[in-house]
């Protein structure tokens, strides 16, 4: 007979009194890490602590688009190997991650918008990632639905097209995940509470949890919008990261109109239709930090102006669903991965904002490298905390820049 109660990675295991590495965060950046850990280095005595249960945070909370299309010389690489790793792991694991490469048309609504583009395409089609630029009539031709009007709010100049962009299964990718690593050994501890992480003579010795202390020489901060208060609070290291608040939604299932995601940041939101048939939106970040997943309902709104304006075969179409997520940013808008810096043994994979769905594949296979062996892989080097301090912000923050420059 079926144990309903039972989770497809198992049952629930026996918490140990040590493990060789303790990941904090039961999400997909975390469970990547365990897999890979596992997986390629053959440490398989590895504890997965989550407070509430795995996808709680981002991972479940996102909109499932995946693209390569960033904008920096350190970001691109990290992004198309990620990207590249989708279909390798639906068959590494054994289980259906549903990804669809249905390319990504990212709009532009001026002039100054359509030169930035140039640029952004040129450095990704320098790193063998396939970009192109392409005009209003094309947009009109490759989603027919798309209003293409000069007297709209924000009129379509044209758009930077990213045909190996698309969508992935967000909740398929956390359970693909955890079957991995489980298959190997790892184990998985919901509702477990991280309280404290020891520290002796500058290294890691041991986590305390609200259900006893596992003692260790590795640990991992890997909890996305929770990762900063953690650090602060436990071992004092103050980040630059401000949480803040995103809002999705979905409508009533519709015959398939979008053939593409699509995304615009003069509009502030972006779109793609599931397999459900359900349209898929989310919007920009609320402007005020706060550790809230509240939604509200001017968010509702705005996105039902947005999305009619630029599709309006959608008007009278009801939003069925509507959740948030917190987004960790960082000033720069790309993450902290650093470790045996401040204390030995200690790792950190954080600040990812809303493009952590996007790398989780490729960071856990390098910050399992990472920790694995002692030593950053080079692909991570550029993204370690110490770059604020030093006044080297990356200039990711320029991939924004290309969607609303005429704002």
């Amino acid at each position: 007979m079926l144990d309903r109660h039972k989770p497809l990675w198992g049952k629930p295991p026996q918490l140990k009194k040590s493990y060789d590495a303790v990941i904090i965060g039961g999400g997909l950046h975390g469970l990547a890490t365990a897999y890979f850990l596992a997986r390629h280095h053959g440490m398989q005595n590895i504890a997965i602590l989550e407070k509430r249960y795995i996808g709680f945070g981002g991972a479940g909370r996102n909109t499932a688009i995946v693209r390569a299309n960033q904008r920096t010389q350190a970001n691109v690489p990290l992004y198309k190997e990620a990207l590249d790793l989708w279909p390798v792991l639906t068959k590494e694991l054994d289980y259906n991650l549903m990804f669809f490469n249905c390319g990504n048309l990212n709009l532009l609504h001026s002039e100054a918008a359509v030169s930035a583009a140039r640029m952004a395409i040129a450095s990704a089609q320098f790193q063998g990632v396939e970009s192109h630029l392409i005009d209003a009539k094309t947009c009109k031709e490759m989603m027919p639905a798309l209003n293409i009007a000069e007297d709209i709010t924000y009129p379509i100049f044209g758009a930077m097209y990213h045909p190996p962009g698309g969508i992935v299964r967000h909740d398929a990718v956390v359970w693909g995940l955890a079957k991995g690593a489980a298959k190997y050994g790892c184990h998985i501890h919901q509702q477990t509470e991280v309280t404290g992480i020891n520290v002796e003579n500058g290294k890691v010795v041991s986590v305390d949890t609200d259900r006893g202390t596992l003692n260790t020489p590795r640990v991992l901060l890997s909890a996305g919008g929770y990762s900063a208060a953690i650090s602060y609070h436990m071992l004092g290291i103050k980040l630059p990261i401000s949480v803040l608040n995103i809002q999705a939604m979905v409508t009533q299932p519709l015959k398939p109109i979008l053939n593409h995601v699509i995304s615009s940041g003069a509009y502030h939101a972006y779109a793609n239709q599931t397999l459900k048939g359900e349209i898929a939106t989310g919007a920009h970040m609320d402007a005020w930090p706060n550790y809230t997943t509240q939604t509200t309902a001017y968010y509702i709104r705005h996105q039902a102006q947005a999305i009619t304006e630029m599709l309006p075969c959608l008007k009278g179409v009801k939003f069925m669903r509507h959740w948030s997520g917190l987004a960790d940013m960082t000033p720069d808008m790309a993450p902290i991965m650093d470790g045996n810096n401040l204390i030995e043994g200690y790792f950190m994979n954080c600040g990812w904002g809303y493009f952590g769905f996007k790398s989780c594949t490729a960071t856990g296979k390098y910050m399992a490298q990472f920790m694995a062996t002692g030593e950053c892989p080079d692909i991570l080097k550029p993204f370690h905390l110490g770059r604020y301090a030093q006044h080297r912000l990356m200039g990711e923050t320029a991939a924004l820049v290309t969607y609303t420059a005429d704002n």
